[in-house]
């Protein structure tokens, strides 16, 4: 990611916050509508999962200009989902439903720009948590 796509996407998430329940709401709204099956993996009651979502999301947002210092907690996080039933295959479904979300909830502030910033962000994380996660076998899948 260069500087540019870093701005990017800070100042679109900074659009979301404001709006941070509703967003979260419609992630996983869209992602159990597009894999039904991963629904077994969350709680049924999704008020403190929609919350660490955006928690999550904010503090990777915040730390992409210096990615080494998020780089610890996204490996834990990966870590862990292992452990809730997270699979390699599920990444992709992820970051499309998490962009889907996003140009909903930015309306005419979604940008071809804006979505290849969030692109190359998620796809930077994403490849490091499943190699984590998984090994390096499955990020290059």
């Amino acid at each position: 990611m260069n500087a540019l796509q870093i701005k990017l996407v800070q100042d679109s998430f900074a659009k979301v916050v404001p709006i941070a329940d509703q967003a979260a709401v419609i992630f996983y709204d869209r992602l159990f509508e597009v894999a039904p099956t991963v629904k077994a993996i969350f709680p049924a009651d999704m008020t403190e999962q929609r919350k660490k979502l955006m928690m999550v999301l904010a503090a990777v947002v915040n730390g992409l200009g210096n990615l080494e210092s998020i780089l610890p907690v996204a490996s834990a996080l990966a870590k862990r989902h292992v452990g809730y039933g997270a699979k390699a295959e599920h990444y992709p479904v992820v970051g499309a439903a998490l962009l889907w979300t996003l140009e909903k909830g930015l309306g005419k502030a979604w940008t071809p720009e804006i979505a290849d910033a969030w692109t190359a962000a998620y796809g930077t994380l994403s490849g490091y948590m499943i190699s984590e996660a998984y090994g390096n076998a499955q990020a290059a899948e």
